[in-house]
């Protein structure tokens, strides 16, 4: 199940190529921030968020299909997850992100887990 997390689901809206830098990101119960990073490549597709003060600052690695609807009208894009299941997932380390498949599992598998 882990394989489809990193695919923009069909329903979503995404058109390969637009960019979705500067999107602000809104998660079931509020907003987690804007996309600072964001990748269409088959099979590893997903956006890097800069949460700004909500969690001191960081980055957080959304995979695509967190997404359940990209409105290109308000430049949102709204994922099924909790703002405390953002805040819960596996810190986003560039370095594990470029280099170590074993990080993009460990990505994977934890929002495979939390089903919108």
């Amino acid at each position: 199940m882990t394989e489809n997390i990193w695919g923009y689901q069909p329903t979503a809206g995404h058109t390969a190529g637009t960019s979705l830098i500067g999107y602000k990101v809104e998660a079931t119960d509020g907003t987690i921030g804007k996309v600072d990073k964001h990748s269409d490549d088959v099979g590893s597709a997903y956006l890097v968020v800069d949460t700004g003060l909500w969690i001191f600052g960081k980055h957080v690695l959304l995979p695509a299909g967190t997404i359940l609807r990209i409105d290109a009208d308000e430049e949102k894009i709204y994922v099924g997850r909790t703002k405390a299941e953002i805040k819960d997932a596996p810190e986003f380390d560039k370095e594990k992100h470029l280099g170590d498949p074993g990080y993009h599992d460990q990505v994977g598998g934890y929002y495979g887990g939390h089903r919108a």
